[in-house]
């Protein structure tokens, strides 16, 4: 091709081109091992003399094909799937902290990474601020130490619809010679690619949209290959001094633009697994195969449905950046031109019990746990994903006790809405 493929034609094309004779679909490798003729090819690629594959738990031919599809489709140069978005996320940070380590993070993130950063890992010894992404540039700087080591946001945050301004972000984090991890996940590279604002990592939970269908848990960190890790070799020893456990090898040196997910990869997984399953990676794959058409009727349904709440008088507030007068709406406007996701969150007029059976009225939205899959479902993050937190880190994460989180599929609009439309019915 002569041009640059789109996002859409690398969601059908991207990782996997068979050769004459061999399958059009990308196989399962279904093996945990692979097989040589020679002790001293295998002691190369464990040496990371050579590229290969030798363990599964290290790499895998399915894994590798979907991992470079996502890496194409957010402008990277690597990628690694991970079990779980949380093992992305941890992986992101740890592969660049270690006991004595500081980071910083945007206080509006999922629940489950705000304790991952806020509780787990400050039991590893890496310490971690949370800071107000609404909070000024003074005020940001001033969570800013010798130790640390990144920052960290969500393009779009769960469950609240807050907009990360990703530009400034980068400014900030730059100006202290890190880099900023970005977790993509409600916004795909469909309507956001962040290293195109100056972020230099991306995660992503790809059970979510990337997915779509709700089959398959897992999770994917993507390096834009744009940090340079030498320039602030003090800062990232792990990056740029010998790592002993591969005989003095120095990923920033050996590897170059290649360095962090070789790292993540030959280090972090080889010790801590969190493999995602050649299985899961190849349902992974058909539902970015989807995604482009998925995505689009995700925020067309999500705007109405936005809307419809916005004017019916028993909903008390809605937070959804592609409605005008939204506090996100600039920023929406700005990294989200096409739409960011179907998820919105809004608040009911009255008591929690009245939040509890409205939600309890809903016939075809279902309450469950997972989020951003093709079908409606709903939940509410005070009593279910975010019921870890305290009240007062309830609000330090953006989450009010009313909000209701509503993932807004792939139906029919006019069912969603007649759904939406007998369960408040049931408050008047």
């Amino acid at each position: 091709m002569s041009q640059k493929p789109k996002p859409g034609t690398l969601c059908v094309q991207a990782g996997w081109t068979p050769k004459n004779g061999e399958p059009r679909v990308l196989p399962i490798y279904q093996s945990t091992t692979f097989k040589y003729d020679s002790t001293e090819q295998m002691a190369r690629l464990f040496d990371l003399e050579e590229s290969g594959y030798f363990y599964t738990r290290l790499q895998n031919p399915t894994n590798d094909a979907v991992a470079s599809k996502i890496a194409q489709l957010e402008g990277g140069v690597a990628a690694m799937l991970t079990a779980s978005g949380q093992a992305a996320n941890f992986y992101a940070v740890f592969n660049l902290c270690e006991a004595g380590d500081h980071f910083i993070s945007a206080s509006t993130i999922y629940g489950g990474t705000f304790n991952l950063f806020g509780v787990t890992m400050k039991k590893m010894g890496i310490d971690c601020t949370f800071i107000d992404p609404d909070w000024t540039d003074e005020e940001i700087e001033k969570a800013f130490r010798p130790n640390t080591k990144c920052v960290f946001g969500e393009t779009i945050s769960n469950p609240g619809g807050h907009v990360f301004d990703i530009e400034r972000f980068a400014r900030l984090a730059h100006g202290h010679g890190v880099p900023l991890i970005v977790d993509n996940t409600f916004a795909t590279p469909i309507h956001c690619r962040p290293f195109e604002w100056g972020a230099d990592i991306v995660t992503h939970s790809t059970t979510k949209y990337m997915d779509g269908h709700a089959t398959a848990v897992g999770g994917c960190i993507v390096d834009s290959g744009n940090f340079d890790w030498m320039a602030h070799a003090d800062r990232f020893p792990g990056l740029c001094q010998p790592d002993e456990s591969y005989h003095g090898l120095t990923y920033a040196k050996a590897f170059g633009k290649g360095a962090y997910i070789t790292k993540a990869t030959a280090q972090l997984m080889r010790d801590l697994g969190s493999i995602q399953s050649p299985e899961n990676a190849f349902l992974l794959n058909l539902g970015l195969e989807t995604l482009h058409l998925r995505m689009q009727r995700h925020c067309e349904n999500a705007q109405r449905v936005a809307e419809f709440l916005q004017a019916d008088p028993r909903v008390a507030w809605v937070n959804y950046a592609g409605l005008p007068g939204d506090k996100y709406y600039e920023l929406g406007q700005k990294y989200l031109p096409q739409g960011g996701c179907g998820v919105i969150a809004f608040g009911l007029k009255g008591t929690r019990q009245d939040t509890i059976r409205f939600m309890d009225s809903l016939k075809m939205i279902a309450i469950v746990t997972h989020v951003a899959d093709a079908r409606t479902c709903v939940l509410h993050p005070a009593s279910h994903t975010h019921r870890q937190l305290s009240d007062e880190q309830l609000v330090e994460a953006g989450v009010r006790p009313d909000l209701i989180r509503l993932s807004v599929g792939i139906e029919d609009i006019d069912d969603i809405l007649a759904d939406l439309s007998q369960a408040l019915g049931t408050l008047a």
